[in-house]
Protein backbone atom coordinates (compact mmCIF):
# COMPACT_ATOMS: atom_id res chain seq x y z
CA UNK A 1 0.00 0.00 0.00
CA UNK A 2 2.79 2.32 0.91
CA UNK A 3 4.60 1.46 -2.25
CA UNK A 4 1.56 2.11 -4.37
CA UNK A 5 1.04 5.49 -2.69
CA UNK A 6 4.68 6.35 -3.21
CA UNK A 7 4.46 5.38 -6.85
CA UNK A 8 1.28 7.34 -7.40
CA UNK A 9 2.83 10.37 -5.66
CA UNK A 10 5.89 10.20 -7.89
CA UNK A 11 3.75 9.80 -10.98
CA UNK A 12 1.54 12.72 -10.14
CA UNK A 13 4.55 14.93 -9.28
CA UNK A 14 6.27 14.19 -12.55
CA UNK A 15 3.10 14.76 -14.44
CA UNK A 16 2.66 18.19 -12.87
CA UNK A 17 6.23 19.11 -13.66
CA UNK A 18 5.95 18.07 -17.30
CA UNK A 19 2.69 19.89 -17.66
CA UNK A 20 4.19 23.13 -16.31
CA UNK A 21 7.00 23.41 -18.87
CA UNK A 22 4.93 24.03 -22.01
CA UNK A 23 2.98 26.73 -20.20
CA UNK A 24 6.17 28.54 -19.12
CA UNK A 25 7.83 28.29 -22.55
CA UNK A 26 4.65 29.47 -24.26
CA UNK A 27 4.41 32.48 -21.96
CA UNK A 28 8.03 33.38 -22.59
CA UNK A 29 7.51 33.21 -26.36
CA UNK A 30 4.45 35.42 -26.09
CA UNK A 31 6.39 37.96 -24.03
CA UNK A 32 9.20 38.13 -26.58
CA UNK A 33 6.70 38.53 -29.43
CA UNK A 34 4.98 41.38 -27.63
CA UNK A 35 8.32 43.17 -27.07
CA UNK A 36 9.30 42.73 -30.72
CA UNK A 37 5.89 43.94 -31.83
CA UNK A 38 6.15 47.04 -29.65
CA UNK A 39 9.63 47.83 -30.97
CA UNK A 40 8.54 47.32 -34.54
CA UNK A 41 5.47 49.47 -34.11
CA UNK A 42 7.36 52.44 -32.61
CA UNK A 43 10.61 53.63 -34.21
CA UNK A 44 11.39 55.75 -31.18
CA UNK A 45 11.73 52.65 -29.04
CA UNK A 46 15.45 51.93 -28.61
CA UNK A 47 17.37 49.37 -26.69
CA UNK A 48 18.87 50.16 -23.33
CA UNK A 49 22.43 49.72 -24.62
CA UNK A 50 21.93 51.24 -28.07
CA UNK A 51 24.37 54.03 -27.17
CA UNK A 52 27.16 51.46 -27.17
CA UNK A 53 26.37 50.12 -30.63
CA UNK A 54 28.83 50.62 -33.47
CA UNK A 55 28.28 54.00 -35.06
CA UNK A 56 26.35 55.27 -32.04
CA UNK A 57 28.96 55.27 -29.28
CA UNK A 58 30.38 58.77 -28.83
CA UNK A 59 31.56 58.32 -25.25
CA UNK A 60 35.09 58.45 -23.97
CA UNK A 61 36.03 54.96 -22.87
CA UNK A 62 38.95 56.16 -20.78
CA UNK A 63 36.81 58.63 -18.89
CA UNK A 64 33.99 56.09 -18.49
CA UNK A 65 36.44 53.84 -16.68
CA UNK A 66 37.10 56.58 -14.17
CA UNK A 67 33.43 57.44 -13.78
CA UNK A 68 32.60 53.81 -13.06
CA UNK A 69 35.09 53.55 -10.27
CA UNK A 70 33.72 51.85 -7.11
CA UNK A 71 30.34 51.28 -8.79
CA UNK A 72 30.90 47.54 -9.12
CA UNK A 73 32.33 44.94 -6.83
CA UNK A 74 36.09 45.06 -6.37
CA UNK A 75 36.18 41.49 -7.64
CA UNK A 76 35.66 42.88 -11.14
CA UNK A 77 37.82 45.99 -10.80
CA UNK A 78 41.35 46.33 -9.56
CA UNK A 79 41.25 48.05 -6.21
CA UNK A 80 44.88 48.66 -5.47
CA UNK A 81 47.52 50.84 -7.07
CA UNK A 82 47.40 53.00 -10.14
CA UNK A 83 47.60 49.97 -12.41
CA UNK A 84 44.10 48.78 -11.52
CA UNK A 85 41.38 48.61 -14.13
CA UNK A 86 39.46 51.35 -12.34
CA UNK A 87 42.07 53.91 -13.41
CA UNK A 88 42.01 55.39 -16.89
CA UNK A 89 45.03 54.71 -19.06
CA UNK A 90 44.83 58.24 -20.44
CA UNK A 91 43.71 61.43 -18.76
CA UNK A 92 41.76 64.22 -20.38
CA UNK A 93 44.93 66.28 -20.85
CA UNK A 94 46.41 63.53 -23.03
CA UNK A 95 43.72 64.13 -25.61
CA UNK A 96 44.55 67.82 -25.91
CA UNK A 97 47.12 68.94 -28.43
CA UNK A 98 50.10 70.67 -26.86
CA UNK A 99 51.33 72.01 -30.20
CA UNK A 100 48.25 73.93 -31.40
CA UNK A 101 48.50 77.68 -30.95
CA UNK A 102 45.73 80.24 -30.83
CA UNK A 103 46.59 83.91 -31.31
CA UNK A 104 43.28 85.41 -30.24
CA UNK A 105 45.03 86.78 -27.15
CA UNK A 106 47.11 89.13 -29.31
CA UNK A 107 45.41 92.49 -29.09
CA UNK A 108 44.84 94.71 -32.08
CA UNK A 109 47.01 97.67 -32.95
CA UNK A 110 50.26 95.92 -33.83
CA UNK A 111 51.87 96.60 -37.18
CA UNK A 112 52.25 93.88 -39.75
CA UNK A 113 54.37 94.47 -42.80
CA UNK A 114 52.32 94.37 -46.03
CA UNK A 115 55.13 92.56 -47.86
CA UNK A 116 55.39 89.99 -45.07
CA UNK A 117 51.63 89.38 -45.03
CA UNK A 118 51.56 89.06 -48.82
CA UNK A 119 54.32 86.45 -48.82
CA UNK A 120 52.63 84.25 -46.19
CA UNK A 121 49.10 84.61 -47.58
CA UNK A 122 50.25 83.80 -51.12
CA UNK A 123 52.19 80.75 -49.93
CA UNK A 124 49.23 79.43 -47.93
CA UNK A 125 46.75 80.07 -50.74
CA UNK A 126 48.93 78.38 -53.37
CA UNK A 127 49.18 75.25 -51.22
CA UNK A 128 45.41 75.02 -50.86
CA UNK A 129 44.66 75.80 -54.51
CA UNK A 130 44.79 73.17 -57.24
CA UNK A 131 46.88 74.89 -59.89
CA UNK A 132 47.16 72.97 -63.18
CA UNK A 133 50.57 71.40 -63.78
CA UNK A 134 52.25 73.64 -61.21
CA UNK A 135 54.58 72.28 -58.53
CA UNK A 136 54.12 74.53 -55.52
CA UNK A 137 56.87 74.47 -52.87
CA UNK A 138 55.48 73.11 -49.63
CA UNK A 139 57.88 74.97 -47.32
CA UNK A 140 58.26 78.73 -46.91
CA UNK A 141 61.54 79.62 -45.21
CA UNK A 142 61.62 83.10 -43.64
CA UNK A 143 65.12 84.06 -42.60
CA UNK A 144 66.91 87.18 -41.51
CA UNK A 145 68.78 88.89 -38.71
CA UNK A 146 68.22 88.18 -35.04
CA UNK A 147 65.51 90.07 -33.24
CA UNK A 148 63.81 91.41 -36.36
CA UNK A 149 60.37 90.13 -35.37
CA UNK A 150 60.04 87.19 -37.77
CA UNK A 151 58.10 85.00 -35.35
CA UNK A 152 55.82 87.78 -34.14
CA UNK A 153 55.08 88.88 -37.70
CA UNK A 154 54.16 85.26 -38.48
CA UNK A 155 51.84 85.19 -35.45
CA UNK A 156 50.12 88.37 -36.64
CA UNK A 157 49.76 86.92 -40.14
CA UNK A 158 48.28 83.69 -38.78
CA UNK A 159 45.78 85.69 -36.74
CA UNK A 160 44.87 87.75 -39.80
CA UNK A 161 44.34 84.60 -41.87
CA UNK A 162 42.39 82.86 -39.11
CA UNK A 163 44.91 80.01 -38.83
CA UNK A 164 45.70 78.20 -35.57
CA UNK A 165 49.01 76.55 -36.56
CA UNK A 166 50.70 73.48 -35.15
CA UNK A 167 53.97 74.82 -33.74
CA UNK A 168 57.36 73.19 -33.32
CA UNK A 169 60.51 74.68 -31.85
CA UNK A 170 64.17 74.04 -32.52
CA UNK A 171 64.55 72.17 -29.23
CA UNK A 172 62.14 69.48 -30.43
CA UNK A 173 64.37 68.70 -33.41
CA UNK A 174 66.90 66.89 -31.23
CA UNK A 175 66.42 64.05 -28.78
CA UNK A 176 68.32 61.44 -26.87
CA UNK A 177 66.41 58.81 -28.84
CA UNK A 178 67.41 58.34 -32.45
CA UNK A 179 64.55 58.99 -34.85
CA UNK A 180 62.25 60.64 -32.31
CA UNK A 181 62.33 64.17 -33.85
CA UNK A 182 61.58 62.82 -37.33
CA UNK A 183 58.63 60.88 -35.93
CA UNK A 184 57.41 64.00 -34.12
CA UNK A 185 57.49 66.02 -37.36
CA UNK A 186 55.29 63.43 -39.05
CA UNK A 187 52.90 63.38 -36.09
CA UNK A 188 52.58 67.16 -36.04
CA UNK A 189 52.10 67.26 -39.80
CA UNK A 190 49.32 64.69 -39.65
CA UNK A 191 47.74 66.55 -36.73
CA UNK A 192 47.58 69.70 -38.86
CA UNK A 193 46.22 67.61 -41.74
CA UNK A 194 43.42 66.30 -39.52
CA UNK A 195 42.41 69.87 -38.70
CA UNK A 196 42.24 70.68 -42.41
CA UNK A 197 40.20 67.53 -42.98
CA UNK A 198 37.64 68.88 -40.50
CA UNK A 199 37.19 72.02 -42.61
CA UNK A 200 39.55 74.53 -40.99
CA UNK A 201 42.78 75.97 -42.36
CA UNK A 202 45.96 74.99 -40.58
CA UNK A 203 49.71 75.11 -41.04
CA UNK A 204 52.85 73.59 -39.55
CA UNK A 205 55.05 76.34 -38.10
CA UNK A 206 58.68 75.50 -37.18
CA UNK A 207 60.63 78.10 -35.21
CA UNK A 208 64.41 78.47 -35.71
CA UNK A 209 64.80 75.53 -38.06
CA UNK A 210 68.49 76.22 -38.62
CA UNK A 211 69.22 76.13 -34.89
CA UNK A 212 67.79 72.62 -34.58
CA UNK A 213 68.66 71.03 -37.92
CA UNK A 214 71.53 73.18 -39.19
CA UNK A 215 75.24 72.69 -38.84
CA UNK A 216 77.15 75.67 -37.48
CA UNK A 217 80.58 74.99 -38.92
CA UNK A 218 82.83 72.57 -37.07
CA UNK A 219 81.64 73.68 -33.64
CA UNK A 220 78.47 71.53 -33.65
CA UNK A 221 78.10 67.82 -34.09
CA UNK A 222 76.01 66.50 -36.97
CA UNK A 223 73.87 63.77 -35.42
CA UNK A 224 71.60 61.08 -36.78
CA UNK A 225 68.60 63.17 -35.75
CA UNK A 226 69.87 66.17 -37.75
CA UNK A 227 70.15 63.96 -40.79
CA UNK A 228 66.72 62.39 -40.31
CA UNK A 229 65.00 65.75 -39.73
CA UNK A 230 66.38 67.05 -43.01
CA UNK A 231 65.47 63.82 -44.81
CA UNK A 232 61.94 63.78 -43.32
CA UNK A 233 61.24 67.37 -44.39
CA UNK A 234 62.53 66.55 -47.87
CA UNK A 235 60.27 63.50 -48.07
CA UNK A 236 57.22 65.46 -46.88
CA UNK A 237 57.94 68.23 -49.38
CA UNK A 238 58.07 65.66 -52.19
CA UNK A 239 54.94 63.73 -51.08
CA UNK A 240 52.82 66.12 -49.00
CA UNK A 241 49.64 64.05 -49.30
CA UNK A 242 51.18 60.71 -48.33
CA UNK A 243 52.82 61.20 -44.94
CA UNK A 244 52.84 58.06 -42.84
CA UNK A 245 53.91 57.39 -39.30
CA UNK A 246 56.89 55.10 -38.71
CA UNK A 247 55.88 51.47 -39.04
CA UNK A 248 52.63 52.29 -40.87
CA UNK A 249 52.65 51.41 -44.55
CA UNK A 250 49.16 52.37 -45.60
CA UNK A 251 48.69 54.30 -48.80
CA UNK A 252 46.28 56.89 -47.46
CA UNK A 253 45.92 60.33 -49.04
CA UNK A 254 45.69 63.18 -46.55
CA UNK A 255 45.17 66.93 -47.06
CA UNK A 256 48.24 68.98 -47.93
CA UNK A 257 49.62 71.16 -45.12
CA UNK A 258 51.73 74.27 -45.86
CA UNK A 259 54.89 74.46 -43.76
CA UNK A 260 56.34 77.80 -42.63
CA UNK A 261 59.66 77.95 -40.83
CA UNK A 262 61.91 80.72 -39.55
CA UNK A 263 65.64 80.93 -39.09
CA UNK A 264 68.69 83.17 -39.15
CA UNK A 265 70.90 81.44 -41.71
CA UNK A 266 69.51 78.75 -43.98
CA UNK A 267 72.91 78.14 -45.54
CA UNK A 268 73.57 75.88 -42.53
CA UNK A 269 70.80 73.52 -43.65
CA UNK A 270 71.19 70.56 -45.99
CA UNK A 271 71.38 72.03 -49.50
CA UNK A 272 68.85 69.66 -51.17
CA UNK A 273 66.27 70.68 -48.56
CA UNK A 274 66.38 74.38 -49.42
CA UNK A 275 66.30 73.97 -53.19
CA UNK A 276 63.60 75.96 -54.94
CA UNK A 277 61.28 73.05 -55.66
CA UNK A 278 60.94 72.22 -51.97
CA UNK A 279 61.42 75.49 -50.13
CA UNK A 280 60.55 79.04 -51.11
CA UNK A 281 62.91 81.41 -49.34
CA UNK A 282 62.10 84.93 -48.13
CA UNK A 283 64.73 87.24 -46.66
CA UNK A 284 63.11 89.50 -44.06
CA UNK A 285 64.95 92.79 -43.64
CA UNK A 286 62.48 95.39 -42.34
CA UNK A 287 62.56 98.80 -43.98
CA UNK A 288 62.51 102.08 -42.08
CA UNK A 289 58.75 102.25 -42.54
CA UNK A 290 58.42 98.74 -41.10
CA UNK A 291 60.60 99.63 -38.12
CA UNK A 292 58.62 102.77 -37.39
CA UNK A 293 55.33 100.86 -37.71
CA UNK A 294 56.45 98.13 -35.31
CA UNK A 295 57.72 100.69 -32.79
CA UNK A 296 54.40 102.52 -32.95
CA UNK A 297 52.79 99.25 -31.84
CA UNK A 298 55.35 98.86 -29.04
CA UNK A 299 54.73 102.33 -27.65
CA UNK A 300 50.99 102.51 -28.44
CA UNK A 301 49.98 102.63 -24.73
CA UNK A 302 52.64 105.17 -23.71
CA UNK A 303 51.42 108.26 -25.61
CA UNK A 304 54.58 108.53 -27.68
CA UNK A 305 53.82 110.39 -30.91
CA UNK A 306 55.00 109.30 -34.31
CA UNK A 307 57.55 112.11 -34.66
CA UNK A 308 59.38 110.98 -31.50
CA UNK A 309 59.24 107.35 -32.63
CA UNK A 310 60.80 108.27 -35.96
CA UNK A 311 63.59 110.18 -34.22
CA UNK A 312 64.18 107.23 -31.90
CA UNK A 313 64.38 104.78 -34.80
CA UNK A 314 66.75 107.04 -36.73
CA UNK A 315 68.96 107.45 -33.65
CA UNK A 316 69.60 103.68 -33.48
CA UNK A 317 69.65 102.52 -37.12
CA UNK A 318 71.82 99.47 -36.50
CA UNK A 319 69.66 97.98 -33.76
CA UNK A 320 67.15 95.19 -34.26
CA UNK A 321 63.45 95.66 -33.59
CA UNK A 322 63.51 93.84 -30.25
CA UNK A 323 65.96 96.51 -29.04
CA UNK A 324 63.05 98.94 -28.78
CA UNK A 325 60.97 96.43 -26.83
CA UNK A 326 63.85 96.00 -24.38
CA UNK A 327 64.18 99.78 -24.25
CA UNK A 328 60.54 100.16 -23.18
CA UNK A 329 60.99 97.52 -20.46
CA UNK A 330 64.13 99.29 -19.22
CA UNK A 331 62.17 102.50 -18.58
CA UNK A 332 60.34 100.75 -15.73
CA UNK A 333 63.59 100.16 -13.83
CA UNK A 334 63.26 103.38 -11.81
CA UNK A 335 59.68 102.59 -10.78
CA UNK A 336 60.63 99.07 -9.73
CA UNK A 337 63.60 100.38 -7.78
CA UNK A 338 61.40 102.86 -5.90
CA UNK A 339 58.93 100.09 -5.05
CA UNK A 340 61.70 97.80 -3.75
CA UNK A 341 63.08 100.57 -1.53
CA UNK A 342 59.62 101.35 -0.10
CA UNK A 343 58.71 97.68 0.46
CA UNK A 344 62.07 96.50 1.70
CA UNK A 345 64.35 93.99 0.04
CA UNK A 346 63.55 91.36 2.66
CA UNK A 347 59.78 91.70 2.06
CA UNK A 348 59.50 91.58 -1.73
CA UNK A 349 59.13 87.77 -1.76
CA UNK A 350 56.04 87.88 0.44
CA UNK A 351 54.57 90.68 -1.65
CA UNK A 352 55.22 89.09 -5.06
CA UNK A 353 54.35 85.43 -4.44
CA UNK A 354 50.88 84.37 -3.20
CA UNK A 355 50.17 87.77 -1.72
CA UNK A 356 46.71 88.51 -0.34
CA UNK A 357 47.05 92.11 -1.44
CA UNK A 358 46.82 91.17 -5.10
CA UNK A 359 49.04 92.25 -7.96
CA UNK A 360 51.56 95.03 -7.67
CA UNK A 361 50.57 97.93 -9.89
CA UNK A 362 52.63 100.88 -11.02
CA UNK A 363 51.82 104.22 -12.49
CA UNK A 364 52.96 104.50 -16.08
CA UNK A 365 56.35 106.19 -16.23
CA UNK A 366 56.76 109.23 -18.41
CA UNK A 367 58.17 108.19 -21.76
CA UNK A 368 59.40 111.20 -23.64
CA UNK A 369 62.11 111.29 -26.24
CA UNK A 370 64.80 112.33 -23.74
CA UNK A 371 64.05 109.43 -21.38
CA UNK A 372 64.01 106.91 -24.20
CA UNK A 373 67.28 108.20 -25.61
CA UNK A 374 68.94 107.96 -22.19
CA UNK A 375 68.00 104.33 -21.69
CA UNK A 376 68.72 103.52 -25.32
CA UNK A 377 72.28 104.79 -24.98
CA UNK A 378 72.66 102.73 -21.80
CA UNK A 379 71.66 99.57 -23.67
CA UNK A 380 74.07 100.35 -26.50
CA UNK A 381 76.88 100.84 -23.96
CA UNK A 382 76.24 97.37 -22.51
CA UNK A 383 76.37 95.91 -26.02
CA UNK A 384 79.71 97.59 -26.62
CA UNK A 385 81.06 96.17 -23.36
CA UNK A 386 80.21 92.65 -24.52
CA UNK A 387 82.07 93.21 -27.79
CA UNK A 388 85.00 95.03 -26.17
CA UNK A 389 85.65 92.91 -23.09
CA UNK A 390 86.05 89.44 -24.52
CA UNK A 391 87.26 87.47 -21.55
CA UNK A 392 87.02 84.12 -23.32
CA UNK A 393 89.89 85.07 -25.63
CA UNK A 394 92.08 85.87 -22.65
CA UNK A 395 91.11 82.76 -20.73
CA UNK A 396 91.58 80.42 -23.68
CA UNK A 397 94.86 81.92 -24.89
CA UNK A 398 96.54 81.63 -21.53
CA UNK A 399 96.23 82.18 -17.80
CA UNK A 400 94.93 85.69 -17.07
CA UNK A 401 96.12 86.35 -13.55
CA UNK A 402 95.35 89.34 -11.37
CA UNK A 403 98.09 91.91 -11.37
CA UNK A 404 99.03 95.15 -13.00
CA UNK A 405 97.17 94.21 -16.16
CA UNK A 406 94.33 91.92 -17.00
CA UNK A 407 90.59 91.63 -16.58
CA UNK A 408 90.62 92.08 -12.82
CA UNK A 409 91.46 95.78 -12.99
CA UNK A 410 88.55 98.18 -12.44
CA UNK A 411 87.34 100.34 -15.33
CA UNK A 412 89.24 103.64 -15.80
CA UNK A 413 91.89 102.58 -13.27
CA UNK A 414 95.32 104.15 -13.64
CA UNK A 415 98.11 102.20 -12.01
CA UNK A 416 100.92 104.32 -10.49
Amino acid sequence: MAMSQQGSFATSFKGAKVAARPATAKAARMTRMEVVARRGGSKSQVGRWRGMDAGQDVSDDQQDITRGRQMVDSLFQGNQGLGGTHNAVLTSSDYLSTAARNFNNIEDGFYISPAFLDKISIHVAKNFLELPKIKVPLILGIWGGKGQGKTFQCNLAFKKLGIAPIVMSAGELESGNAGEPAKLIRQRYREASDIIKKGKMCSLFINDLDAGAGRMGDSTQYTVNNQMVNATLMNIADSPTNVQLPGVYKNEEIPRVPIICTGNDFSTLYAPLIRDGRMEKYYWNPTREDRVGVCMGIFQHDNVNRADVEKLVDAFPGQSIDFFGALRARVYDDKVHEWIMSTGVENIGKRLVNSREGRVEFEKPTMNLGTLMKYGNALVEEQENVKRVQLADQYMSGAALAGQSGSSLPENYNAF
